[in-house]
């Protein structure tokens, strides 16, 4: 099986276009940029990687200022529902699950119109997770397209630059995950499980996100995805009232010093952000719980054994509710579109050493969280 978008609410502040890249002289230590040769060549017991120019990079000379506000523009929320643009006569639509997870085939994602672009934001909205295979982009793979990154994602306005991942060659806009198998969770981890909304650390965190497969290995590398804004459903109207109105931090300091304590780079200075426990949808109006145990750290306010309890029974009930999860199987072309605000998902690291999985990802910034109201 195959892997299987209500008022905007904006921050006032002056528009951003691009983000500005320098090099800081003197502050970090100058070098050539570096990959991973190995996998290009196929050393150490693997095989040569099927698009070595989409190996990460890391330039120890790069640096990137701070990502400034700017005024994000939800495009799901003009598309027209019923999606003409999006899934043409012939197409097919399978849900995977009742409220997450969609496969969508007989289109080509690379080929859509605008309005097509802002059908998909709302469908992924919706549905949380769409899976699509498309011809297309095994084509600007092989000839080395990194602008698939602004033909996939240009409906929003800025795209993220992490400050620690590798990057595509030719651009900062596209993370490169994983090329091999770490063999450190079988070390020091029973799992590889680690339940997360993208670097919700930013003050304007990801919205419709896109990741696409390069190597995959004969079996396993899976993607597990939880639907969010479910999981808010199920809890109790007095508990969900009772979350409203908390902050909860998130931080991006443990990420970075764990990755220097690699020999990993940083490229900018790691941040903390607060964010409602309970954000709104600014498509679908819907609310979903945003807290996540690898970048929140506590609820502002309270003690410390009194935020430690609740984030406990938050990050379990989102673990452990698999009536409102779905699963990632890839295969050769699929490309995933999720939502990162009213979902969170774990990639599964149990493949045979010796093979492969090779993954890019483009990460669009959406708004600064915000919360409205509740109502029982």
């Amino acid at each position: 099986m195959a892997p299987s978008a209500i008022e905007t609410v904006t921050v006032p502040v002056p528009e951003v276009s691009a983000l500005k890249l320098q090099v800081l002289k003197g502050q970090y230590k100058e070098a050539p940029t570096t990959f991973d040769k190995d996998a290009e060549t196929g050393k150490k017991g693997f095989e040569a990687a099927k698009y070595p120019h989409y190996l990460p990079t890391w330039n120890r000379g790069q640096y990137y200022q701070p990502l400034q506000p700017f005024e994000h523009v939800d495009h799901g929320k003009d598309a027209d529902p019923s999606f003409p643009n999006l899934l043409p006569e012939g197409s097919t639509v399978t849900h995977l699950t009742p409220t997450i997870g969609t496969e969508v085939k007989g289109i080509q994602l690379t080929s859509l119109n605008s309005a097509g672009k802002d059908e998909l934001a709302r469908l992924v909205a919706e549905r949380k997770v769409v899976a699509s295979e498309t011809r297309t982009l095994r084509t600007c793979l092989s000839r080395r397209r990194s602008s698939l990154a602004v033909t996939l994602a240009d409906t929003t306005s800025t795209q993220h630059r992490g400050p620690r991942k590798g990057t595509q060659r030719s651009t900062s806009c596209i993370a490169v995950l994983g090329t091999t198998r770490s063999t450190s969770i079988s070390r020091n981890r029973i799992s590889s499980v680690a339940w997360h909304s993208d670097v919700s650390y930013e003050q304007q965190p990801p919205g419709t996100t896109f990741l696409y497969i390069l190597d995959k290995p004969e079996t396993g590398g899976d993607t597990l995805f939880v639907d969010a804004a479910e999981a808010y459903q199920r809890l109790s109207p007095l508990f969900q009232e009772r979350l409203h109105g908390l902050q909860a931090t998130h931080s991006g300091i443990e990420q970075v010093n764990a990755s220097a304590a690699r020999g990993g780079i940083k490229r900018r200075e790691p941040v903390v952000n607060t964010h409602p426990i309970v954000r709104t949808h600014p498509t679908t109006g819907e609310k979903a719980l945003y807290v996540n145990p690898q970048f929140t750290r506590d609820i502002v306010g309270l003690k410390k054994e009194e935020s430690d309890a609740i984030l406990k029974f938050l990050y379990d009930h989102l673990a452990y509710g698999a009536d409102f999860q779905t699963r990632v199987k890839w295969e050769e072309g699929t490309v995933v579109v999720w939502d990162n605000r009213v979902t969170q998902h774990s990639a599964l690291i149990d493949w045979k050493d010796g093979q492969r999985r090779h993954l890019a990802r483009i990460t669009p910034q959406a708004e600064r969280p915000f919360e409205t109201p509740f109502k029982a």
